[in-house]
């Protein structure tokens, strides 16, 4: 074992530690780390599968890290910003892929919260031992929805209908989609509807740079599928329905303002850049002492001095951005035990607080590959899938670095924001005008 194995490793970093972290939250941390090796072994086979492979799934399972956002009412955890943080960090550490997967488990179990209590009864009640995410999500908040129509008692998602981007959707029960349904007053009204596994096909066409094992396929309904109303809720209203979660569920991670709620997306998002630079540094150190540098005379890479230069900064650089995620989830903690809300100033700046800190991630992982060079191109290394994995990661619409800045920037200059409403679901403004045009 390397000297930093030792501080990134099996024993957890005393740099970063928390009294916000949990005893249950530590042990599923604890539990994950110690699955790193197996889940970058088997990351391979889920590049090739298009999902996660059995054993990831079944091991990552065992832990309980697919329940850690779920009300403890249904033997969920529902952990609080920091605790999930350090999870799915550790997760990333050995498969971006595995953590994305974690991170839908997560983050779409606080969008299933927003549906009637009887549908989140019918959900969490019947899939109390699925192994994998409960619940995944399609072209929820984009700007191109499908098709559904009011019918008696409910609505009819109309077939033909397809809906991308559906992380995590081989390993669901259920999937929600964004449906538009046309009004007889001529309006439309933009909603979600849950869709149970069965009554949807999965397109293979997921064929991508990476994170290629996250299941992001798309997800189509050959024919009309009727859609009862509880199994509908009308986007407009996602926002108050979010703010109500905090008084409806126990439990530290749900007791957060709908800004809140959406910052831990943001924020296990970008945890997922910070254990993928982990990973790399891991491979980084140990690659290191094994290599013989091309053309300079050192008897390894890591004797090779402008190697140690790169060794040095990347670690400072993975050091600041962990210090960042970490603080920040840390905040958000602490303003959900406070049961203040949080503005749109706050959600602009913390946001920009955590892209910034994944685009520094991503950046140092670069450096690892280059300093390594022309062994890190064979698909054996897992540095390669890194550095795959992480581009793919930082392309995502709610957390592009510039976009960030500039939602940011404007409200730092004393400007309005460009929407009202929540930046990471522009969807919902739309559908909030909408509503408000119609009466």
């Amino acid at each position: 074992m390397t000297r930093h194995s030792s501080l990134h490793g099996s024993a957890p970093d005393a740099l970063h530690e928390s009294p916000l972290t949990t005893a249950e939250g530590r042990r599923i941390r604890d539990a994950v780390r110690a699955l790193v090796p197996l889940i970058r072994e088997h990351a391979p086979e889920g590049e090739k599968l298009g999902c996660l492979p059995p054993a990831t799934l079944q091991a990552l399972s065992g832990t309980g890290v697919f329940r850690v956002s779920v009300p403890e009412k249904f033997e969920g955890h529902a952990l609080g910003a920091r605790d999930l943080a350090e999870i799915v960090t550790e997760v990333a550490r050995g498969d971006g892929s595995a953590a994305w997967t974690v991170m839908i488990a997560s983050g779409f179990t606080r969008v299933m919260l927003t549906f009637p209590d009887e549908t989140v009864n019918e959900v969490y009640t019947g899939a109390a031992d699925w192994p994998g995410p409960v619940v995944a999500s399609a072209s929820l908040f984009s700007e191109r929805i499908q098709r559904a129509r009011r019918a008696d008692g409910g609505y009819v998602v109309e077939a033909g209908g397809k809906w991308a981007f559906g992380s995590g959707c081989k390993h669901a029960a259920y999937v929600v989609v964004g449906v538009q349904v046309e009004e007889e007053s001529g309006g439309a009204t933009r909603g979600m509807a849950l869709l149970e596994k069965g009554r949807y096909e999965i397109l293979d066409d997921w064929q991508v740079m990476g994170l290629q094992g996250s299941s992001s396929n798309s997800v189509t309904t050959p024919q009309d599928v009727f859609v009862p109303e509880h199994h509908f809720v009308g986007l407009a209203d996602f926002p108050r329905r979010l703010d109500e979660i905090r008084d409806r569920y126990d439990g530290l991670g749900l007791a957060l303002d709908g800004r809140g709620l959406m910052l831990v997306v943001a924020l296990e998002t970008m945890a997922i850049t910070l254990g993928m630079a982990k990973g790399a540094f891991d491979c980084f150190v140990e690659q290191c002492q094994g290599r013989k540098p091309f053309n300079l005379p050192y008897g390894s890479v890591a004797e090779t001095p402008s190697v140690q230069v790169v060794a040095g900064k990347v670690r400072a650089m993975i050091n600041a951005a962990e210090a960042l995620v970490l603080g920040r989830a840390d905040h958000i903690d602490r303003k959900a035990r406070a049961a203040e809300p949080f503005t749109p100033a706050e959600e602009a700046e913390i946001t920009m607080d955590l892209v910034h800190a994944g685009n520094v991630c991503g950046t140092a992982i670069d450096m690892i590959q280059i300093a390594l060079g022309s062994s890190t191109v064979s698909l054996k290394n897992p540095v390669q899938r890194f550095a795959r994995d992480v581009r793919v990661a930082l392309t995502h619409g709610s957390t592009r670095l510039d976009p960030a800045a500039e939602i940011s920037g404007r409200v730092l200059l004393g400007l309005p924001p460009l929407t009202p409403g929540m930046a990471a679901v522009p969807g919902v403004d739309k559908a909030e005008n909408r509503a408000a045009a119609a009466h």
